[in-house]
């Protein structure tokens, strides 16, 4: 199954105030295994960014001025996500945002029946924890090193892994290579990652330990 894995940046927290996307970042995921294949634009809002905005993303009204405005990127994005699943943190702050660019667009917009909402999955899954995609990311061990702010590319990337751990974890889409929903993938567009079938070092002293602190092992009987 493919789906989109997607996150914007805005300018504020209200379309109707007036606030934009200025920022789209999307990744592919078939059978919950990224593809390596992503869509990524920034946006020139046509208007200031506010500071306080600014310092959660880094975007500078001088960054994207110039940059292209929503009508020239959507139909390329539409292009990518096609008619699959759309997977967001707190899918009806994006899904209000990109279906209110839009109905400025003159376009038709996308049901929210086609969201999966990562934040509710974690709701679900982890009554009383923490929700954020940091959190999570802690939560499961995903590397945050490389993000100093938010981007909607690398949280879409971010996401994904997040996705497929709130899904049911690593194993999901080990037999992805005779599964017939990518056997039209271009080999390089596919990327099934590196998966580790190995102890690791640690782990077999561990164990070794562990054997050395046996009485009578059955196996030297």
């Amino acid at each position: 199954m493919r789906e989109i894995v997607f996150d914007t940046e805005t300018t504020g927290i209200m379309p109707g105030d007036g606030h934009r996307i200025v920022e789209l970042g999307a990744v592919e995921m078939v059978n919950r295994v990224v593809t390596g294949r992503t869509f990524h634009t920034y946006i020139d809002p046509e208007r200031p960014m506010p500071k306080d905005a600014q310092a959660v993303h880094g975007l500078s009204t001088a960054f994207l001025t110039g940059q292209p405005v929503f009508e020239m990127v959507i139909n390329d994005f539409l292009g990518f996500i096609e008619d699959s699943p759309l997977v967001a943190h707190n899918a009806a702050f994006d899904m209000e945002f990109l279906n209110w660019e839009l109905k400025r667009a003159r376009l038709p917009i996308i049901p929210h029946s086609r969201a999966i909402d990562t934040l509710e999955l974690s709701r679900r899954i982890n009554p009383g924890a923490k929700h954020t995609l940091d959190a999570l990311c802690g939560r499961y061990g995903i590397d945050l090193s490389g993000r100093t702010k938010h981007g909607a590319l690398v949280d879409a990337e971010l996401l994904a892994r997040v996705y497929v751990e709130l899904t049911g974890g690593r194993q999901i889409g080990f037999d992805l290579a005779a599964d017939a929903a990518v056997e039209h993938l271009p080999v390089e567009r596919v990327n099934f990652g590196i998966r580790h079938h190995v102890a690791l070092p640690e782990e077999l002293e561990a164990h070794e330990s562990f054997i050395a602190s046996l009485k009578d092992p059955v196996w030297l009987q």
